[in-house]
């Protein structure tokens, strides 16, 4: 399985995200560029630059038209896709860590940091879905984090709720519609962050990971914990993949704390799980420091990690990933 290395990037990666074809791959790095790559030969499409400050987050539109960033300069852009045009800047008192369109395109939602005074919060825009439409200065809603703040958040299925991953480990769950809480649950252990949540296909489950070493299986309905994967590092992604049931997680000791011990040791390698029965599979290395976020191509023919180091690996699965199947599902073959 060798991995298409991609090389756009000066400083650290923060996000990478397919768009729902999963012919392209956006990335966002702390060099204040989103590059825009194609993801089966890793041929850089270009770049989105009018940011002051490090990007911490990209979403893909549900129709490749455009895509939504936000950074440490306290702003959330939207770019129409094609011309690398800034269609719109949405301006807040502090950085924006996550943003993430509805299954519709038709609302968009950003994390704010809790910094100076201010409340980290989760806010709602409107978005007209024609490049041509001026954009609204109005929030259809925000949501204060005044318990613990917001790392992370997404839109489930229909937009029914916002579910949303703190700081203090928790996870909450929030009406899509008037932002009300519904519901909280401690996940992870306490005051060890929540790094990352992504979906699957029908968003009706998600994964989180945390700096407590562990990553976990929620359903979106009613927070239900599904599944455990008990890691050996600090991790700051996970992913779902489709067509398989796998887990990818990601992560690494903090950059300050890696020693060539750990990379000897191979702290900073892709980590697969069986979605189902908890156990790793297999492990892919090639990063020189932690990995930052991993993301599933749609198809589930691929898949992407950014890390520490500055490089994005894409790698393309070969038969052997589809043929493989674990002791378990071929002793329930074997049966039948």
């Amino acid at each position: 399985m060798r991995p298409i290395l991609l090389s756009g990037h000066e400083r650290a990666l923060t996000q990478i995200k397919f768009n729902p074809d999963g012919d392209l791959l956006f990335s966002t790095a702390k060099d204040q560029q989103i590059c825009a790559w194609f993801s089966h030969n890793g041929e850089r499409l270009g770049t989105y630059k009018g940011h002051q400050g490090a990007i911490w987050t990209v979403d893909v539109d549900p129709t490749s038209t455009m895509i939504a960033s936000g950074s440490a300069d306290n702003t959330i852009r939207l770019w129409e896709i094609k011309t690398g045009k800034c269609l719109k800047t949405w301006e807040f008192p502090t950085a924006v860590k996550r943003v993430e369109f509805t299954p519709d395109g038709r609302r968009l939602l950003g994390v704010t940091e809790k910094r100076m005074g201010h409340l980290g919060s989760i806010v709602v825009l409107p978005i007209e879905l024609s490049v041509d439409a001026e954009q609204s200065d109005e929030r259809d809603m925000t949501i204060v984090c005044d318990q613990s703040k917001a790392t992370v958040a997404g839109w489930s299925y229909l937009s029914k709720y916002i579910i949303a991953g703190h700081e203090d480990g928790s996870v909450s769950q929030y009406d899509g519609k008037t932002g009300e809480l519904i519901d909280n649950v401690p996940i992870h252990e306490l005051d060890m962050a929540v790094t990352d949540l992504q979906w699957s296909a029908d968003r009706t489950y998600f994964i989180t990971a945390s700096k407590d070493k562990t990553a976990r299986l929620m359903a979106a309905r009613d927070l239900e914990l599904l599944k455990t994967y008990v890691s050996d590092t600090p991790l700051n992604s996970a992913c779902i993949t489709p067509k398989k049931d796998y887990v990818i997680l990601g992560g690494g000791q903090a950059a300050m704390d890696v020693t060539t011990t750990a990379a000897r040791q191979g702290k900073f390698e892709a980590r697969f799980y069986h979605m189902i029965f908890e156990d790793e599979i297999g492990r892919v290395r090639g990063h020189f420091g932690p990995l930052n976020t991993v993301a599933a191509a749609p198809n589930g023919k691929s898949y992407a990690s950014g890390g520490e180091d500055g490089y994005v690996r894409v790698h393309h699965f070969d038969k052997g990933y589809f043929d493989f199947k674990y002791e378990v599902e071929r002793e329930r073959e074997n049966r039948l």
